[in-house]
């Protein structure tokens, strides 16, 4: 073989891959696309403590994210948070993924910008690649090949892996001039500007990063960029983007939902290739990571002999279980309190979350990244959600 392990995408969760795979002693070739590590880039750049706290690379943190406005449709808002918790990072991507590729080369990792598969089979021994580089076409061979390549994942497609359950999306604009309150972000619910999900501000830095996003079938012929539109102009709203200006402008799906072969062969997906964005926020990060440290040491084991291809199979699926059933718990709490809501139930689901107790309840056992202990929570300890999210219970519960 020329390498043990040839990753496809230098994100972040190929860049930690590959890093994880070069510690583990095996042979890496990375290949990207782009000219250049963290361009372009289709998230808002928020990181999780836990995913950071794996990688400390706090030098790469735009603005500690500590609490949260979140805005009902018609102008009900719910703060929450506190300054001695930080809820999430906002990060550069550039700073953030150069970190995080260069940490995999300095493990021993290579990489080859502007290069792309253009053909790839396999057998039972290993992958046969061909890449287009910048100075023509290279042959060689792998014995595993990973594709860390996105939502549009060209490894995903070549080898009939399966699709995303959902794919979301979304539209973002980083601005100046942006009026928020330092270390929040806001959210802003309703079917005018996100239906079915939400629209966003984050703080980094010294801009803003704002955005919309949904799901095709309920735009209802308009795109994300006209929904993001319609907040900037509401009324109620129009005041805190009187004054914005546009510096930069991103556009991508957002695929959530594991797909049905996630491991063919010597062919494996990790990160948004594989659909592990979270169905509730939209982030791709943690989970992705979460990934790659539960499945490196046995994809090692594998490929230095000491499993079975069928015995890493079963692991594999065994591993991917729990993901698949704490998206669909994910996807079900979601839906109960959003995405199945008109703009009147959504109203009286923020006169609820405005109450002290509730506010308090939120504040302790909320998480961005991980809904299901509050959603579970609350429709257990408050009487107005049974109803309101009945629909999901059972989903959520047992799913």
């Amino acid at each position: 073989m020329d390498y043990d392990f040839v990753v496809v995408g230098a994100g972040p969760v190929g860049g930690l891959l590959a890093r994880r795979l070069s510690e583990g002693g095996s042979s890496v070739l990375i290949i990207e696309e782009h000219a250049q590590i963290g361009r372009p880039f289709q998230c808002a750049g928020l990181v999780n403590p836990g995913a950071m706290e794996l990688i400390g690379l706090h030098d790469t943190v735009l603005t500690p994210i500590w609490g949260a406005r979140i805005h009902g449709p018609s102008g009900e808002v719910v703060s929450i948070g506190s300054p001695d918790t930080v809820r999430t990072w906002s990060v550069c991507r550039k700073m953030f993924d150069e970190a995080i590729v260069e940490s995999a080369l300095e493990s021993g990792a290579e990489l080859w910008l502007s290069s792309s598969p253009k053909s790839a089979e396999q057998d039972g021994d290993g992958v046969s690649i061909t890449i287009s580089t910048p100075t023509g076409d290279v042959d060689l061979r792998c014995s595993m090949l990973c594709g860390a390549d996105g939502s549009h994942s060209w490894v995903r497609r070549k080898f009939r892996m399966g699709r995303p359950k959902e794919m979301m999306i979304g539209f973002q604009l980083e601005v100046t001039g942006y009026v928020g309150e330092i270390g929040k972000l806001d959210m802003y619910t309703g079917s005018k500007i996100a239906p079915g999900f939400f629209a966003w501000a984050i703080p980094s830095g010294d801009t803003t990063r704002i955005g919309a996003w949904s799901k095709a079938e309920l735009l209802g012929g308009r795109s994300p960029e006209q929904l993001l539109n319609t907040l900037m102009h509401e009324p109620q709203w129009s005041h805190r983007f009187s004054a914005c200006r546009e510096v930069g402008r991103f556009c991508g799906p957002v695929p959530s939902g594991l797909v049905k072969h996630p491991l063919k062969g010597r062919v494996m997906l990790f990160g948004d290739a594989a659909g592990l964005c979270k169905p509730t926020t939209g982030g791709g990060i943690g989970p992705g990571f979460m990934h790659v440290e539960t499945t490196v040491p046995d994809l090692l084991k594998r490929v230095r002999g000491e499993i079975t291809q069928s015995k890493f199979e079963t692991i594999v699926t065994e591993n991917h279980k729990p993901i698949r059933k704490e998206q669909l718990r994910a996807r079900a709490l979601r839906d109960a309190f959003l995405t199945q809501m008109n703009d009147q139930e959504l109203d009286e689901v923020f006169s609820v979350w405005s109450k002290p107790e509730v506010t308090e309840l939120i504040n302790e056992v909320g998480e961005i990244e991980n809904p299901i202990p509050l959603g579970m929570q609350m429709l257990r300890e408050v009487p107005e959600f049974r109803s309101l999210a009945k629909r999901a219970i059972k989903a959520v519960l047992w799913g």
